[in-house]
């Protein structure tokens, strides 16, 4: 299965461009779509969710049109978005009885055994009967996915699903998320570049509503061994290096700054070669846009 979007672009009515002339081919596994906030990342998800229309482009999942189908896709897909509100007074498999026979799922015995499974996969089936209003954030989120698996979904798309989870819910939300991804098409919509690097074999990156990037992550780091240097300086220093140099990150270390730099030489004697990884990546793609 592969979702194919082409020339995608879509402007609001205060006149900004939120997406401009979008192409992607989307396989089967975990896709992920990294961005700053307000790259259209979310205009993207809800426009492949039925939930918004593009004014130019196509999506194609398969032989099905999206934009002109919406009834069948949403049959066949699940979503996260970025809020996602619950009632907090409901009990967690009462909602998802509620959620399934809104998709569809009306014969009792067949849902029962559908919901106990997915409570069982998202590590929920223990609170099953706990109020929605009880559960941690990690909870929450996997209670979101919970509600995109029912009726198994062929597409699934999650939305900024971990951010503000501590680090072991998001482990184990990455974890589920991975499960998940081996059959179907999981698209992960983030700005957070380890999520994107744990999980996901094919990516992009969008910026101001344009792909600066798409294809693997590894490719991607492979692209940039050898152009990648660091140097530890002083705070004081730090605009200098900006101004002479394509700095594309830079962290506070022990007190200083240990910037890293893209270019197809070293800088200088002073700087050492780095291994690229996909901050790398994601930041020199980014900062030759802004450039």
């Amino acid at each position: 299965m592969e979702l194919t979007i082409e020339g995608l672009s879509k402007t609001y009515p205060n006149g900004v461009q939120a997406l401009k002339n979008i192409s992607l081919s989307i396989p089967t596994g975990m896709f992920g779509l990294l961005g700053p906030n307000g790259a259209g990342k979310s205009t993207l998800m809800r426009t492949i969710a039925t939930l918004q229309e593009a004014d130019t482009g196509s999506i194609r999942l398969d032989e099905l049109d999206v934009l002109r189908d919406k009834t069948s896709v949403r049959r066949i897909l699940g979503y996260l978005p970025q809020e996602f509100g619950v009632y907090p007074d409901v009990e967690a498999e009462e909602m998802l009885h509620h959620f399934a026979v809104l998709k569809g799922m009306h014969k009792s015995r067949e849902r029962k055994a559908h919901v106990a499974a997915i409570l069982q996969q998202t590590n929920l089936y223990h609170v099953r009967r706990s109020k929605l209003k009880e559960f941690s954030g990690g909870m929450k989120q996997r209670f979101g996915i919970a509600q995109a698996l029912l009726c198994d979904p062929k597409l699934i798309i999650v939305d900024e699903p971990t951010a503000g989870l501590d680090p072991e819910e998001r482990s184990r939300f990455l974890n589920l998320l991975s499960e998940i991804g081996e059959n179907i098409i999981v698209i992960l919509s983030t700005h957070i570049v380890d999520d994107v690097r744990v999980l996901c074999s094919r990516m992009a990156i969008i910026h101001e509503g344009a792909v600066l990037l798409a294809g693997s992550p590894a490719d991607a780091m492979t692209h940039l061994r050898g152009r990648i240097w660091k140097k530890v300086v002083a705070k004081a220093e730090l605009a200098a290096c900006e101004r002479a140099h394509q700095v594309i990150a830079n962290n506070l270390f022990a007190g200083k700054m240990l910037i890293r730099v893209l270019a197809d030489s070293p800088p200088d004697s002073s700087f050492d070669p780095a291994e690229p990884d996909l901050e790398d990546v994601y930041f020199s793609a980014v900062k030759n846009e802004i450039r």
